[in-house]
């Protein structure tokens, strides 16, 4: 269990938290912390290829209505489809831990290979997105919190509510069909331009995100079409999230606002903007970087919707045409790099926070 240990303020000012002394240690919680990170990959792993064996092997899902039947046995058996389910479960983890994931059914790629072409695409969304999440939601929260039961937090809680209930592809096809179809000011749909996007995957060693490797390669035409073709998704994906950070905010710094060492500071005289950007604000960023690293997981899994609905060829716009083909090994390798970005990120949330709050700790 988390212990909390709490100093007593003076003077209006947070105080270093000392370290409880029946719990562990930042090395302690840290460790256990990064090993739980395993089981979290092998669960899903193991749901997720259970799951996609329920309708049978991946050759017949995919290929089935394609092939000739003696054509389909042989590639069934020449793939270990028809061994028993166990043994295959065994193999496949056994695959994936020396970094095998196989051959896609549909169109015959590594595995590998596509998660690291599309891998980079959905990354940059995500950041993008992110970005987005923290602009709007962290002056937006502070100003409610600012204006609490005044009309101002009225409307942004409103606001906030909105950003969360809209769907992430209603809100992509509203934005489009304003700023892309309507005032035509921003692109419809991509990445880039055709010519940009070449040009950026020519480089030598491309990360895949190309707003930095047209920044790598001084390409600052590239650059201006990246960043147009990248407001459109990241607004429609990072609104979600933002909704969810301007309530925490908002709420965390409402509650850190009615504690003494506050009250004792707006008896002095210290007034209420002061005590919402200096000695609210940083005790409120606590549960904000905790939540943060569960985010990322809407991030991603609300990445399907924004990349099919602007056609930015990423990992969920790949899952969802693998999912609609039936290629299961191409699904089984998608979902176990987001398990691993998605624990990964727990994760560094766990240390950034355990860092900046000695209170964090088993």
């Amino acid at each position: 269990m988390t212990t909390l240990i709490e100093a007593p303020p003076e003077d209006g000012e947070l105080l270093p938290l000392k370290k409880s002394k029946s719990g562990g240690g930042l090395g302690k919680y840290l460790l256990i912390r990064f090993l739980l990170i395993f089981p979290t990959i092998f669960i899903l792993v193991t749901l997720v290829f259970f799951l996609m064996r329920i309708t049978g092997d991946p050759i017949t899902a995919a290929l089935g209505d394609r092939l000739p039947p003696d054509q389909l046995a042989q590639r069934i058996h020449e793939a270990g489809y028809d061994r028993p389910v166990l043994v295959q479960y065994f193999e496949y983890l056994g695959q994936i831990a020396t970094g095998n994931f196989g051959r896609t059914i549909s169109d015959n790629l590594l595995v590998t290979d596509m998660l690291a072409t599309y891998g980079a695409a959905t990354l940059e969304l995500a950041i993008n997105a992110l970005v987005v999440a923290l602009v709007v939601g962290i002056p937006l929260g502070m100003l409610a919190a600012y204006k609490r039961d005044k009309w101002p937090d009225a409307v942004l809680r409103v606001v906030a509510i909105l950003f969360y209930a809209t769907p992430v592809f209603f809100a992509g096809l509203l934005l489009k069909l304003v700023f892309s179809v309507g005032l035509g000011w921003l692109p419809v749909a991509g990445r880039a331009k055709t010519a940009n996007e070449i040009a950026l995957n020519q480089l030598a060693s491309p990360t895949g995100i190309y707003w930095l490797d047209a920044l790598r390669s001084g390409n600052m035409a590239a650059l201006g079409d990246v960043a147009q073709h990248a407001v459109l998704p990241a607004i429609a994906l990072g609104l979600l999230t933002g909704g969810v950070f301007l309530r925490l905010v908002r709420t965390n710094v409402i509650g850190t606002l009615n504690k003494d060492y506050v009250e004792a500071g707006r008896s002095r005289g210290v007034s209420e903007y002061r005590l919402v950007t200096k000695h609210a604000y940083k005790p409120a960023l606590i549960p904000i970087i905790t939540v943060m690293g569960l985010q990322i997981a809407l991030l991603l899994g609300g990445a399907v919707l924004t990349e099919t609905t602007f056609e930015w060829k990423g990992l969920g716009f790949q899952l969802a045409h693998y999912l609609t083909a039936r290629d299961f090994v191409a699904v089984q390798g998608i979902v176990a790099l987001l398990a691993v970005i998605v624990a990964l990120t727990n994760f560094i949330v766990d240390v950034v926070a355990a860092l900046i709050d000695p209170r964090v700790r088993y």
